[in-house]
Order: structure tokens, then sequence, then C-alpha cells
């Protein structure tokens, strides 16, 4: 089968490699699409994702595809089923697992990162991360489940109520993801800041954003929001979601920043307006939850896919050769 393979710091080749076996708890499935995002970025450039990626492997983590084999232990899916695939698996063992808190799992592995992934015709999974797609959902929206998935286990990690006002900082994929959900779970205003006016306009125009902010020469309004989501990884914004809480907010930090990176705040200003400020790490249990919002059109994953690119292309789309990318796809298969 044809897989691109990671060999090295930003080096790929595109490899004859045999099909994979399957143990008896796993499926074998032929990949149609694998989504590229941040994390792919990161593990070409050498630094971890959810976890470290050893070359050679194969990425690709967000994936979708028709099941070709199974083990003689699945029960959950058949050949020819149209599936989506979690790529995170916990060890069931450890801490974090046995408290109900298997994102933090002390061995997690990922399909497309700790093991061969999507970025070829055919990769292995798990049954238990492996899900049958509604008919409704098309492999290629199928192949953005799992960012949305992430998105859902940070607002799981809120106490959202409809009165609240929210705002997502990050016009880039991410953003648009939470601005959809933030209206889907019944917040009655969202706001989006960003740096490009025609992605803030496509917010107000598609998904119902009420007020955007493009922050080249537009302040946030200060003390302003309940609700902030910070999706851009960076100190400044970082810095910026937190000087955006009226009292009693709550500020999720979902962006990926540098290891190294640091942003300043105010003590002060956390203990009086007693905010709480909550993390977030990929996304435990939520892939049900995000194959209904696709399917039943509460997200609208398609009109966020701006490029449908091949394996041939992948190494130039991690090169930054390509402009204007929402959201990126990959067609591995028929």
């Amino acid at each position: 089968m044809k897989a691109l393979v990671l060999t090295g710091v930003k080096q790929f080749e595109i490899q004859d490699l045999p099909t994979p076996e399957i143990a008896p708890d796993e499926v074998l499935i032929n990949t149609a699409y694998a989504g590229v995002c941040g994390t792919d970025h990161d593990l070409y450039a050498g630094r971890p994702g959810s976890a470290a990626a050893v070359p050679p492997i194969v990425l690709g983590h967000e994936n979708s595809g028709i099941v070709e084999a199974i083990g003689d232990q699945v029960t959950n899916v058949k050949p020819g089923d149209r599936v989506a695939v979690d790529p995170n698996i916990y060890c069931g063992q450890c801490e974090f697992c046995l408290t109900q808190r298997p994102e933090l799992c002390d061995h997690l592995s990922a399909v497309g990162v700790t093991r061969d992934g999507g970025l070829a015709e055919q990769f292995t999974a798990p049954a238990t991360v492996v899900y049958k797609l509604p008919d409704n959902v098309s492999l290629k929206d199928a192949a953005a489940i799992e960012p949305v998935s992430c998105a859902v286990h940070g607002l799981d990690l809120l106490d959202l109520r409809p009165y609240q006002k929210a705002l997502v900082i990050g016009d880039g994929f991410m953003g648009h993801i939470f601005a959809q959900l933030l209206l889907a779970y019944g917040v009655h205003q969202v706001d989006l800041a960003g740096i490009f006016d025609d992605k803030l306009a496509r917010n107000k125009e598609l998904f119902g954003v009420t007020e955007t902010f493009n922050t080249t020469r537009e302040q946030i309004p200060a003390d302003a929001y309940d609700v902030v989501i910070e999706a851009v990884g960076l100190p400044t914004t970082q810095a910026q979601a937190v000087a955006a809480t009226k009292k009693g907010a709550q500020v999720l930090m979902f962006g990926v920043g540098p290891q190294e990176a640091h942003f300043e705040m105010n003590t002060y200003d956390i203990y009086k307006k007693q905010l709480t400020i909550q993390g977030s790490f990929i996304n435990p249990l939520t892939f049900k939850d995000a194959i209904a919002l696709v399917s039943t059109g509460k997200m609208n994953i398609g009109a966020l896919i701006s490029h449908e690119i091949g394996l041939e292309q992948v190494q130039d789309f991690l090169d930054g050769k390509f402009t204007g990318v929402s959201k990126a796809v990959v067609k591995v298969g028929e």
C-alpha cells in the first residue's frame, strides 16, 4: 500500500508498505480522508503533539474511511461500514483512567502519533475508537470530526448558560468550530476576535456570530465577557483572553502554544473577579457527541474545509506553501 512516511524532522517519503495486520480487537480501515492540523505541523517539525512521534511513522490522526476487515473480537463495526476514528487510546489502568480522567492517561497512545495513521491507504485501530458514521455525514466531513470532539471536551469543562456573553479569540479553524458550538449549546451571544477581515465576516454570515473584532486595528472590550475561549495559543492572545473577562467569568485556554511560552496576568484580577481559568487536552468520550452535532447540522464542517490535497502535497502544505487555508484534508482513497 502507498503511505507517506515521516522519516525525520521535516522529511517525508512516499513508500510502499505491507498491509498492516490486525489484532483480534482491531479494525483494518481503507483510508478515505485524513485531516491535517496544528499537531501535524508540530510532529513534522520534531515537536510532540499529544505524545511524541518517533520516525519512521505514518502521521494522520484525523481519519475517515471504510472498514476492510475486523478482528474476531470486534462487534461494533463490520466490513463495508463507513467510519471515523478517534485517535486517542487509553491504557484503562493508570490513576487517571481509573478516576474518569482518561485524557490524562499516563500511557496515552494515538493513531497517527505513536502508531501509524491515516496518511496511508490503510491503517489499523482498536475497535473501541472506531465509530460508525450516519448516512448523512460524508467521509470528507468526517475527517474533521476529531477536532470537533476536542472542542466539545473543552466546553464540557465549562459551566455554560444561555444568558452568558461569550468571546472566541482566534479566527482559524478551531475558532470557527468554537463559535458554532457555543451557539449550538445555547449561549445567546457569541463574538469573535481575529486578524482576517474575510474570516470574521464569514462567521457573521454563516454561523451567527454577533460582533467581530480585528485585533490588528481594534481593541477587544475589557471586562465584558462571561466566557472567553482562547483558540490561538500565543502569550498575547492569552493575555487578551484574561483581560476580556467580567466578574465570575470562565476562560478556556485551548490554543496550543510553544512549550517554553509564558504570559503575564494580574493575579489580583483573578482573585477579585473570581475567575476560572481552565485548560483542555484532547477529547475523552466526546466523539459520539461530535458526530451527532455534525449529523444534525448544528456544526457546518463542510463550509470550513478549504483545501483538498493529495499525499504528495502534504509536505508543501506543512511547509506553508498554501495560502488562504481554513482546513485542509488529504484525499487518500476513493
